[in-house]
């Protein structure tokens, strides 16, 4: 008898792809406990590139909401500091420790082998501990502002996490293996294509001016982030990764408050 699988099955082990990707994005970007008890396959990691938005827009709307409550009970600086450390727990401070490891291995280093050791280093040195506290008084100072806009707050997750989307997509990757690896090698440019779509949308239905100039300026970021890079190590890493969506988040409440 003849066992070939039927037609629909390749459609039906796509969309379980697309499924799982995107419980893999959700649970790989927040502090959301693991849902999905097994671990993820690289086309799953690689499909869950195309989520990397949405969870972006999910963490923006929690932080406006939180923000609206805390500006009824507390001045404005005070809200600004409790929006901030949420936004930090949120996600689980994957992204600034990425950050801080850059500012150490990147500035750290005098050759490319000495900056990716000090990149896989655990523990952070001067250059993590002024890059921090720096980005950290940037962000608070601009939550602080007078008049600082929600639509800013909501859309620079969203708009920092597809600069890594396209990160990941348009520049080499360093290490041999990790999560990277996995999403690097499981993604294509389908997924970067539904990762435009989202922040596409979003800027669309903000029905602001300012939404498409935080876009290009993101891709600016992302652009001249890794190309500096590039010059220093043979590639991109995880914590490569992160740092372009801290400035990215940086760069579009800037481009907001300015």
């Amino acid at each position: 008898m003849d066992e070939n699988p039927s037609p629909s099955q390749p459609v039906s082990n796509k969309f379980q792809q697309i499924w799982y990707g995107f419980w893999a994005a959700l649970q790989f970007l927040t502090i959301l406990p693991p849902l999905v008890k097994r671990p993820f396959t690289t086309a799953e990691m690689g499909a869950s590139l195309a989520f990397y938005p949405l969870v972006g827009l999910l963490l923006g709307g929690i932080l406006v909401a939180f923000r609206q409550l805390t500006l009824w009970l507390l001045p404005t600086t005070v809200s600004a500091a409790f929006t901030l450390a949420l936004w930090v727990v949120l996600t689980g401070a994957l992204h600034l420790d990425g950050f801080l490891d850059t500012c150490d291995g990147l500035l750290g280093g005098w050759t490319p082998e000495k900056r990716l050791e000090i990149l896989r280093d655990e523990h952070h040195g001067a250059y993590a501990l002024a890059g921090g506290v720096l980005l950290l008084l940037a962000k608070y100072s601009l939550l602080a502002t007078a008049g600082f806009p929600a639509l800013a707050l909501f859309l620079a997750p969203a708009f920092g996490r597809w600069g890594m989307a396209l990160a990941v997509l348009a520049f080499p990757y360093q290490r041999p293996q990790g999560v990277g690896r996995a999403i690097k090698d499981g993604a294509t440019w389908r997924e970067g294509v539904v990762a435009t779509l989202w922040v596409l949308i979003a800027a669309s239905l903000s029905f602001s001016f300012q939404s498409w100039v935080a876009l290009v300026v993101v891709m600016v970021v992302v652009w001249g982030g890794a190309q500096l890079t590039l010059r220093l190590i043979p590639g991109l890493t995880g914590d490569i990764y992160g740092a372009l969506n801290e400035l990215s988040e940086l760069a579009v409440l800037l481009t907001f408050v300015a």
